[in-house]
């Protein structure tokens, strides 16, 4: 297995808390990871179902068996055992004693908060990022292909074709995981929307639109999105919306975490296809604000990241906000860098000077092409070298000179 770049963060919260959580979607690494950053603990997945039933019948017995500590994988699947684990971290409170792992975020944030609030660090583990994959011997070496293939592990791993591992996954997810968080009667109503949700990476949520395509009602949909979100397959961008003009949509935009699930759920069969398809950028776009989202989160940085737009046209794919600094970045697929890409730059940057700010404003375009360079107002990253967007803006080294 590839190494992590979350591991170091793990280890250092295990060496405060008594128990650190460690969530994310299923097939993510979650288990590889806290095995090989704890090789020495034992470990016990609650998947199967002989040892679900025992830690839910006899919880004090489960524990006792595993006294000095354990990685307890898929700890959503009893999460009354979060309970007796308080007690038993109050009584013992060792640092790093124990390592939980769970993928559904909101039935084990509800009962970690209930049961281990002060007791635990908690730690979100997501598909790898494009500087990870790259160790992998397997790794795509071109665009279109990173995309395409998407980034969950075992693709690359087991060197399983990624349609065939995504298209098992997807009937996984729909069939097992999904009815694990909510009581979805019709499966393949939410199949449709979770295709509908694909077409619509890197636009604006609108409920309303949204649930008349998918013949279901506004509160649906709500409910539907939410599941998405709470299993990690799609986060929801927010709107910044200081207020510049009243005319700002503050509507947040919808993007998937995985750039090969999108590519999957829509149908394209091959990378290729995404040279003139009429989402290549809405794609790009949700993959390279993935990669900013999961170098924060594994980083442990909770990401403090936004979209723009005004109803009279200015858009700004993306704002990286920091108390010193505002990072506004443009994406584009294309492959070679027009004066086009710059022009929102220029808008948005005199709109917040007209306004007074005394912030650095800092421009980025990322772009579709190979080449990497400083423009007088502007520095423009291919994509390859997006992680130097990430953590030079966010991880805390130093960026490139203002606006």
């Amino acid at each position: 297995m590839i190494p992590r770049t979350l591991a170091k963060k793990l280890r250092e919260l295990a060496g405060y808390y008594p128990s650190v959580v460690v969530t994310g979607p299923r097939q993510s690494g979650k288990t590889t990871l806290t095995q090989i950053a704890f090789p020495e603990k034992s470990y016990v997945s609650l998947e199967a179902l002989d040892i679900r039933e025992f830690a839910r019948s006899d919880p004090r017995g489960f524990l006792a068996k595993y006294a000095d500590g354990a990685i307890i994988d898929e700890i959503q699947h009893v999460p009354e055992l979060l309970n007796y684990l308080q007690s038993e971290m109050d009584a013992r409170p060792d640092p790093g004693r124990f390592i939980l792992t769970g993928s559904q975020h909101f039935g084990l944030s509800q009962s970690i908060s209930q049961s281990l609030a002060g007791r635990c660090g908690i730690l979100v583990l997501l598909p790898p990022s494009l500087e990870e994959l790259r160790a992998f011997p397997t790794a795509p070496a071109d665009l279109f292909s990173v995309l395409w293939q998407g980034a969950y592990p075992r693709i690359y791993d087991r060197d399983i074709p990624a349609h065939q591992w995504l298209a098992d996954y997807t009937a996984t997810y729909v069939q097992r995981d999904v009815r694990q968080v909510i009581n979805v009667m019709n499966l393949q109503a939410f199949s449709g929307f979770l295709k509908l949700c694909a077409g619509r990476t890197g636009q604006e949520i609108n409920l309303s639109a949204l649930g008349s395509d998918a013949g279901v009602s506004h509160n649906t949909v709500r409910a539907w999105l939410s599941v998405l979100e709470t299993s990690y397959i799609i986060h929801r961008l927010p709107a910044w919306h200081i207020n510049i003009r009243k005319q700002v949509v503050k509507a947040p935009k919808l993007h998937f975490f995985d750039s090969g699930l999108v590519c999957y759920l829509l149908g394209i069969r091959e990378p290729e296809q995404l040279r003139l398809h009429p989402l290549r950028g809405a794609i790009f776009e949700s993959w390279v604000i993935s990669e900013i989202y999961k170098t924060c989160v594994h980083s442990g940085v909770q990401p403090s990241i936004f979209h723009y737009r005004e109803t009279r046209g200015l858009e700004i794919d993306l704002l990286i906000e920091q108390a010193e600094a505002l990072d506004v970045v443009e994406i584009k697929s294309g492959a070679t860098a027009t004066p086009d890409f710059f022009k929102n730059l220029e808008r948005f940057h005199n709109r917040l000077k007209d306004r007074g700010t005394r912030r650095a404003i800092r421009g980025h375009v990322v772009y579709g092409g190979d080449d990497s360079q400083q423009r007088s107002n502007a520095r423009v990253l291919s994509w390859r070298d997006v992680q130097r967007l990430i953590v030079d803006s966010i991880v805390g080294k130093r960026c490139q000179e203002p606006f």
